[in-house]
């Protein structure tokens, strides 16, 4: 089990940045892929960003690409997403998740590749 807790969420002006965390414990971190999803009232969950297990890679979603940063640091377990330009269209609920490594296929924009979910944080940017 991996258990995730995302912070760093609030309330902030359009063109504005918030940097959202998110703090894993149980199995070892380093031995997971890592998500960043988000769902607004009335739409399905989205993929944002992702991050492979060893921070090699990393992927965006076209609507983030260019504003929003992944980052991860294995020594303190820790997944963050720095948005900047902030937008009212981003407003939602962010969530981090989690998928082993080991597993042969990695899925990253779509939800179900996840094992493991955090249990949100809002955001809310204001025009």
């Amino acid at each position: 089990q991996v258990q995730l807790v995302e912070s760093g969420g609030g309330l902030v002006q359009a063109g504005g940045s918030l940097r959202l965390s998110c703090a894993a414990s149980g199995r070892t971190f380093s031995n997971h892929n890592m998500g960043w999803f988000r769902q607004a009232p009335g739409k399905e969950r989205e993929f944002v960003a992702a991050i492979s297990w060893n921070g090699g890679s990393t992927y965006y979603a076209e609507l983030v690409n260019g504003r929003f940063t992944i980052s991860r640091d294995n020594a303190k377990n820790t997944v963050s997403l720095q948005m900047n330009s902030l937008k009212p269209e981003d407003t939602a609920v962010y969530y981090c998740a989690a998928r082993s490594r080991w597993v042969i296929t990695w899925d990253y924009r779509n939800p179900d590749g996840y094992d493991y979910w955090g249990q949100g944080t809002q955001v809310t940017v204001s025009s």
